[in-house]
């Protein structure tokens, strides 16, 4: 139990200040400066009630609507107690409650939300000195109605700061990541590691800036789903933790409810076709998340399916385009870098269907970050479905064979009408097995693969006959290309490929060749 009286003291010039039509309440608030005060957490609250405490004329209550409504009988109960003055906002995240049935009999429901929901008046705080009027725009207008006031001090010139170069990071944008890659783990949590990439990334690109301007800084990084939380803090995990004056702080919507930093990374994760995004749709969530930043407020997501959600994530996104908030992360080449990278990693999802392990290129890791975003998608998909086994149909595949020592077939599918990708099967020794392997060379326009496939005349030129040979071998089920593995050559069934005994005994041939 601490002395309080500096609390309650700001509490009565805060309240004094709203314009409130309750004179009762004033006149209650004016009693402060002669009482004895104390405060204390609610789980320790029941001390209030220990034999020789002075009588407690008011009780105030701070996030009231966090506070189940059986908890708030405890301090309720006080003899003596002539006021009470609950402060609150329904509209955020309420108790948390761990049991689905105690959920749906609204066990965490607070008595504030009781009282508002019988209709009780209530006084509404209506002047925000937190956020960048650009921040607290479309939560204003979307949850409070637009009766939200933006405080003089939030709204002078010094409170518009730049964290970083470029449109996209001014006070207020989405950043749409066409390419996520939505994955559960066992505990049902969601995470999308190029989600992950792109935040990483940002934090490092604003420790830079924070290294020449020597300004203190504080970063806040929001996901809703814990195993999103659990990713970025692997990731990032203790690089700036040495740098008192970079803070960096990774929660859940849930652990940032009061919370507030300079700058808040929104990490959205859903990315799927169909809008399905689970609990992200809970408006007292996104209420939380939208309103913990001070300067700048950057949420990454995927636009297509936060629209198709048809949720109030809908709206954010139609606002922040018609507001002209709307970027595409692949616009910028750092960020296009970390996505990249994070899709053409072997563990990416991309290759969740694969029986081929992919390799990239040097050259082709530079070519696929040149190219535009439309094309950049249509190669992405290539190599998903090559990965799964896909071969093009014979009279469509364009093969390049170099008549060198040994031979060398270089596939060549069309991109669009500029692009091509360029591919062979390669080998790789594990463990020692060779396997093969997919390896991706390059994404160019016509002209320029004489110049590629003269460059693969030297790397194929110190490969061994040996090795080249294994690279030809061929095994087909049905429409889809099986990799060769010599380790596994005497253990291939039908069962293991779903195909039936006469191709199983061709596969066994293939691998013998």
């Amino acid at each position: 139990m601490i002395k309080a009286l500096d609390s309650l003291s700001r509490l009565k010039t805060l309240l004094n200040g709203v314009s409130i039509g309750d004179e009762g309440l004033k006149l209650v608030l004016n009693d402060f400066e002669d009482e004895e005060s104390s405060a204390c957490q609610f789980s320790c609250s029941a001390k209030l009630h220990t034999e020789g405490m002075k009588p407690i004329k008011m009780l105030v209550v701070d996030e009231a609507a966090q506070l189940k409504e059986c908890e708030s009988t405890i301090p309720l109960q006080l003899s003596g107690l002539r006021h009470a003055v609950l402060i609150g906002d329904e509209r955020q995240l309420p108790a948390m409650v761990q049991s689905q049935i105690s959920e749906k009999a609204e066990f965490g429901r607070s008595l504030f939300e009781r009282l508002v929901i019988l209709g009780h008046e209530k006084h509404l705080l209506n002047m925000q000195y937190r956020m960048h009027p650009s921040i607290s725009l479309f939560p204003n207008k979307e949850f409070y109605g637009g009766l939200i006031q933006n405080a003089s001090t939030v709204k002078e010139r010094n409170y518009q700061k730049r964290f970083l170069q470029g449109k996209m990071y001014g006070p207020y944008s989405f950043i749409n990541l066409a390419h996520g890659e939505e994955q559960f783990n066992d505990d049902c949590s969601t995470r999308n590691l190029v989600e992950v990439a792109v935040v990483s990334e940002l934090v490092a690109s604003l420790f830079k800036g924070f290294t020449k301007a020597r300004k203190g800084m504080s970063v806040g990084i929001i996901s809703p789903y814990k195993a999103q939380v659990y990713a970025i803090q692997e990731k990032i995990g203790k690089t700036y933790s040495a740098y008192s004056d970079f803070a960096v702080n990774i929660r859940s919507v849930d652990g940032f409810q009061g919370g507030e930093e300079d700058v808040i990374i929104f990490s959205t994760v859903r990315c799927n076709a169909n809008g399905k995004i689970g609990f992200l749709s809970n408006r007292q969530r996104v209420n939380v998340a939208l309103t913990r930043a001070r300067y700048c407020l950057w949420i990454l997501g995927n636009g297509a399916t936060l629209v198709n959600s048809y949720s109030i994530w809908k709206k954010l996104v139609t606002d922040a385009k018609e507001r002209g908030c709307f970027y595409n992360a692949e616009d910028d080449k750092s960020l296009s870098k970390a996505i990249v990278d994070a899709l053409v990693n072997v563990n990416s999802l991309l290759f969740r269907n694969a029986r081929w392990k992919f390799c990239f290129s040097d050259d082709f890791r530079k070519s696929i970050l040149k190219v535009r975003n439309e094309a950049r998608q249509e190669v992405i998909s290539l190599l998903a479905k090559l990965s799964s086994g896909w071969r093009q149909y014979p009279e469509e595949r364009n093969i390049v064979v170099r008549h060198g020592t040994p031979p060398v077939q270089l596939e060549q599918y069309r991109v669009n009408d500029q692009l091509h990708l360029i591919w062979t099967v390669d080998i790789i020794k594990e463990n020692s097995n060779h396997t093969q392997i997919l390896k991706a060379w390059d994404v160019l326009p016509l002209p320029d693969l004489p110049k590629l496939a003269r460059r693969l005349d030297d790397v194929f030129g110190n490969y061994t006959v040996d090795k080249m040979n294994r690279c030809k071998h061929r095994c087909i089920e049905g429409y889809a290309s099986l990799y060769f593995n010599s380790s596994r050559f005497w253990y291939y069934t039908s069962t293991e490929f779903g195909c039936s005994n006469e191709m199983a005994t061709v596969f066994r041939w293939c691998c013998r060749a």
